[in-house]
């Protein structure tokens, strides 16, 4: 009969599950655990440098090309504006992403010389005689610096998207955090480095 109800016409049915928004969005997750592993290859390399220091009686080796570190502590700070800069950006975005644009774009400058720089600081200490083979500190200067630069010039490419991202009109909060959050790690490691490495 059509106005007798069966027990299987009286199940309850359950609501469909509400999609819950991410505490931390997938983007700056997965920037936070690559952040981690790099952590870790740059303990390391220093462990691995300290290690090799603490063997020897005279370090760096007497009679190899010194390291540059005035001007390597003039470009810490160029990447250090970088990072202050991009912070900026960072707080200007949430109020008016278009007054983001030109922070952003100044703090990509700033770490472009700061490569440049790096890269100029290069091959005058290889023109010096200072190589791979000089010393095992030339061979961990290289390695380390070197791995540093290659996260800066990611980074760089990083912010160079969401520029692009900016200026088409697509860049999303989450994406922009992500970027920001790798350029804070490789602005504050580049400190660390300096001291272990140039000092």
């Amino acid at each position: 009969m059509a106005g007798i109800m069966s027990e299987h016409d009286l199940r309850i049915v359950p609501p469909p599950p509400r999609r819950s928004k991410p505490v931390v969005p997938n983007q700056v997750l997965g920037t936070i655990i690559f952040m981690l592993t790099e952590s870790m290859l740059f303990a390391g390399f220093i462990s691995a440098y300290t290690i090799s220091k603490a063997n020897v009686p005279v370090w760096p080796p007497v009679g190899q090309p010194r390291l540059p570190i005035e001007t390597t502590a003039a470009t810490t700070l160029v990447l250090l504006l970088s990072g202050a800069l991009l912070w900026y950006a960072g707080r200007v975005y949430s109020k008016d992403p278009d007054a983001a644009r030109r922070p952003m774009l100044a703090a990509g400058a700033l770490g472009t010389l700061f490569v440049l720089a790096q890269g100029v600081e290069w091959v005058q200490l290889l023109a010096a005689g200072l190589t791979v083979q000089t010393s095992a500190h030339a061979g961990f200067f290289y390695l380390i610096v070197g791995v540093h630069a290659l996260h800066v010039i990611g980074g760089l490419g990083a912010l160079l998207l969401q520029v692009r991202r900016h200026v088409g009109g697509t860049m999303n909060a989450d994406g922009f955090w992500a970027a920001r959050l790798f350029w804070y790690f490789v602005v504050l490691l580049w400190p660390v480095l300096y001291w272990k490495v140039y000092l």
